[in-house]
């Protein structure tokens, strides 16, 4: 089972890893693309305020620019340890059992802008980018699309992408009948389904803790339907290489 989430642009300071390690980057294949991005990105942030524009950046976001400038050099950590924000606050990834994070660096992806689809256990530094910056001569979907779809297709067994729409264009899921894209709605009251927007990066957390929590390599979209309820979840197929989750 592959389960694949959104990186975030918060991130948190520092790491226990001396610096970046491509060769420890789960799919070496992609590593090429990786350094001639990274590489783009530190001489980016060496103009400030071009840098400012390409990451959508406020003025009181410099220090990103600064994070970006060392990237190379930088203390990495854990994917899943790295990013901040809704989702990974819901995922807690800090209060993981041994065995839900090993789970995790199993069959978790993260999926970033900078390096592409990450093993959650993958050292990283901090950086800035996002699936909609623009960093020049690097237009990111030409960059990566090819690539990380090919290296997505070669996963076995079920496929879980709770990506947001824009991570998705920097590289498709593989097409085949157990690979599914969610999405988390509710039902009004005139029983139709609606897409939830604010409380939909914390429900795809959730669900995902609940996964690793749970620890078992489902083999079958059939399977992962039969658990969820027992895991408090509503949990229905959509349509076509679509699951709803119902909150």
């Amino acid at each position: 089972m592959l389960i694949l989430i959104p990186p975030s642009e918060t991130k948190r300071s520092g790491g226990g890893f001396l610096c970046l390690d491509w060769a420890a980057l789960r799919y070496p294949t992609l590593n090429t693309r990786r350094r001639a991005l990274a590489r783009a990105v530190v001489k980016l942030s060496k103009h400030p305020d071009a840098a400012m524009a390409a990451l959508k950046l406020g003025r009181t976001q410099t220090a990103e620019i600064e994070r970006n400038r060392l990237l190379l050099t930088s203390a990495a950590m854990a994917a899943i340890d790295r990013y901040t924000g809704v989702l990974y606050d819901a995922l807690g990834a800090d209060s993981l059992s041994p065995a839900a994070r090993a789970f995790a660096g199993e069959h978790l992806v993260v999926h970033s802008a900078l390096f592409g689809p990450l093993g959650a256990l993958d050292p990283i530094p901090a950086y800035r980018l996002s699936h909609d910056s623009r960093v020049p001569e690097h237009p990111l979907k030409a960059h990566w699309t090819v690539a990380v779809t090919k290296a997505l297709g070669a996963a076995d067994g079920l496929v879980l992408d709770l990506r947001s729409e824009g991570y998705v264009s920097l590289g498709a899921a593989p097409r085949r009948p157990e690979s599914f894209f969610l999405r988390v709605v509710t039902v009004t009251a005139a029983g139709h389904t609606r897409a939830i927007n604010h409380f939909n990066k914390k429900w795809k957390g959730l669900f995902t803790r609940a996964l690793l929590d749970h620890g078992v390599d489902f083999a079958t979209v059939d399977e992962l339907l039969a658990w969820a309820p027992t895991a408090g979840f509503t949990l229905r197929r959509g349509g076509p290489a679509t699951l709803l989750l119902v909150v």
